[in-house]
C-alpha cells in the first residue's frame, strides 16, 4: 500500500444521511411494536423469500436504505412472533421496547464485557447484584450473566462438579475422579442438564433420573433411595438439580425438602429456575418458590419473566471463591493491573466466555424504568391468566386438562371419549398447526404422562383474557370441523 492510498473506515460518508435512515428505523420499530396485535402471530415464509437467503456473499457495497428495505420485506414479516400477545409456544419472554433500545445503545457503546475498568462492567456487576438480592442470595455470593438458561446451568454444574469431584479436576481431569459422580433430577428435567453433564465429560449415566409424583414434582422418597443405592454401589452423590418450573407443566419441586436432604447428605443443591425462579418477586405467588434461596447455585433467565430481549441468562453461586477458582485463567496478554483499564477484575473469571456482549444494559434500563414491583405484578397476572384458561377448559365439555396447572403453563387437548390416544394426538396436532398457520395463535405441544397435548405457556405481558377466550373458541371450532370432515 502506498502512502497516498486513501485510508477507509466503516463510518458513513454522510452522517446526515445516516441520521435519516436511523430515524426511519426507529419510527418503523415503534409502529411494529405498537401494531403487533393487528398482525398474524406467525406466517409461513414464501419459497421466493427463502431462496433469497441462499444467495452468495455480497462482495460489493449496497446502499443502506436498500439493505434496510430488504430487512423490512424479508425478515420482519416472518419473525417467530413471540412479541405478539397470542404467542404461547415453548417458553419465551415477549421482550420490551426499552430493552431493545438498550441493546442498540450497548452496541453503540461497544464494550467487551470480558473485563476492564469500565462503566459497562459496573452495570454488569450491579445487575448481578440486583438478581442476587431478588433471589435472597447473600451479598457475598457471585454470579455471571450468560446467553441463557442452558449456559447458566452449565456454569453452575461445572462449579458443582469441581466442588464434589474429590480431586483437582482442572489439574488432573475427570479421568482422575476417585468415584463416579452422580447428579439427580426429576423425569421432568430440561435437556440442558443432560447436555451439560455430557459436555463436562461425566456422561449420560451421571444423571440419575428420579420419578415425579402425580403433580410432576420430584419424588423425595425416590430421591433418597437413589442416593443410598448409588453410595452402596461405590458412586459419589454430587448434586441434586431441583426445578423451579418444569418445562412441560410448570411444576415446582419441593425445594425446602430437597435443600434439607442435600444438607444432611453433604450434596450440592442446584436449582434450574429458568422458568419459575422470578416468581420470587411476585407479591401474590412468591411463596411457591420458598427454599430457592437455600440453593448452592441457581440458573435463571431474565429473557423470560423480565422480558429482556434475547438473550440474557444468569448463573448465581453462593460460594464466590469456588466460582472464581472454577473459571479464573489469565494468559500473559491479560494480566490484571493495579491501575488503568486492566484493573478492577475480569468478569470472564466467572464463566466460559472471554468476549462478552453488554447484555446487562437492557436488564438495567428496563428495571430502572419499570421497577421490580411491576415485573412481579406481571408474573402474578400471567399466573392468574393461566388459572382463567384452566377454568375455561374445565367448563367446556370438548376440552380436557392434561396436567395440574401449577403456574403459567396449561396442558390440555380437544377430546373425543371414543377416540384412542393415537387419533387424539393426530387431531390435536392438526389443531395446533392450523392455529399457527392461520396466524391466530401459537401454542406448542408436548407429551405429559405418556399422552400428547397442546401446551400454552403464558409468559407474555401483552396477553389479555380475551385472547384466551379466543383460543378456546378456535380450538373447539377447529376440533369440531376436523371431526366432521373425518371419514
Amino acid at each position: 500500500m502506498t502512502t497516498d492510498t486513501p485510508e477507509e473506515s466503516l463510518d458513513p460518508a454522510n452522517w446526515a444521511d445516516m441520521h435519516k435512515t436511523a430515524s426511519r428505523m426507529i419510527d418503523d420499530a415503534v409502529a411494529h411494536v405498537e401494531g403487533v396485535r393487528e398482525r398474524p402471530v406467525w406466517q409461513q415464509m414464501p419459497q421466493s423469500v427463502r431462496e433469497g437467503f441462499l444467495t452468495p456473499a455480497p462482495m460489493k457495497s449496497t446502499p443502506l436504505d436498500a439493505v434496510y428495505d430488504e430487512v423490512l420485506s424479508t425478515v420482519f414479516p416472518y419473525a417467530m412472533g413471540n412479541i405478539h400477545p397470542r404467542f404461547w409456544g415453548w417458553y419465551m419472554g415477549s421482550s420490551n421496547f426499552t430493552g431493545a433500545l438498550a441493546d442498540f445503545l450497548a452496541a453503540i457503546e461497544g464494550s467487551n464485557l470480558g473485563g476492564g475498568d469500565t462503566a459497562a462492567a459496573q452495570v454488569d456487576r450491579q445487575v448481578v447484584n440486583w438478581l442476587k438480592e431478588l433471589m435472597d442470595f447473600p451479598a457475598s455470593a457471585s454470579g455471571t450473566l450468560t446467553s441463557g438458561g442452558s449456559m447458566a446451568n452449565m456454569v453452575c454444574l461445572t462449579v458443582a462438579r469441581n466442588k464434589m469431584a474429590g480431586v483437582d479436576v482442572r489439574e488432573e481431569g475427570i479421568t482422575a475422579l476417585p468415584k463416579p459422580l452422580r447428579f439427580y433430577t426429576s423425569d421432568q428435567v430440561h435437556s440442558a442438564s443432560q447436555k451439560a453433564l455430557e459436555a463436562l465429560g461425566l456422561g449420560r449415566r451421571a444423571l440419575r433420573v428420579i420419578p415425579s409424583d402425580a403433580n410432576f414434582r420430584m419424588s423425595i422418597p425416590a430421591l433418597e433411595q437413589a442416593i443410598q443405592e448409588d453410595r452402596a454401589a461405590g458412586c459419589e452423590p454430587a448434586c441434586v438439580i431441583a426445578t423451579a418450573g418444569t418445562t412441560n407443566t410448570g411444576a415446582i419441586d419441593d425445594m425446602q425438602a430437597i435443600a434439607a436432604l442435600c444438607k444432611r447428605q453433604g450434596i450440592w443443591f442446584h436449582v434450574d429456575g429458568c422458568i419459575g425462579a422470578l416468581i420470587k418477586i411476585a407479591p401474590v405467588n412468591r411463596t411457591m418458590v420458598e427454599g430457592i434461596e437455600d440453593a448452592d447455585s441457581l440458573a435463571l433467565d431474565p429473557h423470560k419473566w423480565l422480558h429482556t430481549p434475547f438473550e440474557a441468562g444468569c448463573a448465581l453461586v453462593k460460594d464466590a471463591q469456588l466460582h472464581f477458582d472454577t473459571f479464573e485463567l489469565h494468559g500473559e496478554y491479560l494480566e490484571e493491573k493495579p491501575r488503568g483499564i486492566a484493573s478492577g477484575g475480569f468478569l470472564a473469571d466467572y464463566c466460559f466466555e472471554l468476549s462478552r456482549g453488554f447484555k446487562a444494559l437492557k436488564i438495567w434500563m428496563s428495571l430502572k424504568e419499570h421497577g421490580v414491583e411491576k415485573f412481579g405484578c406481571l408474573i402474578d397476572q400471567n399466573i392468574a391468566q393461566a388459572a382463567y384458561l384452566t377454568d375455561l377448559i374445565h367448563t367446556d365439555p370438548h376440552l380436557e386438562l392434561m396436567a395440574p396447572t401449577s403456574i403459567n403453563i396449561v396442558c390440555f387437548r380437544y377430546r373425543n371419549a371414543e377416540a384412542p390416544d393415537e387419533d387424539l394426538k393426530a387431531l390435536n396436532t392438526e389443531i395446533m398447526l392450523r392455529l399457527q398457520e392461520s396466524g391466530l395463535a401459537v401454542p406448542s405441544d408436548t407429551t405429559v404422562g405418556g399422552r400428547h397435548c397442546l401446551r400454552v405457556a403464558i409468559n407474555n405481558h401483552r396477553t389479555k383474557r380475551q385472547d384466551l377466550d379466543l383460543l378456546v373458541r378456535e380450538v373447539v371450532k377447529l376440533g369440531q370441523e376436523l371431526e366432521a370432515a373425518a371419514p
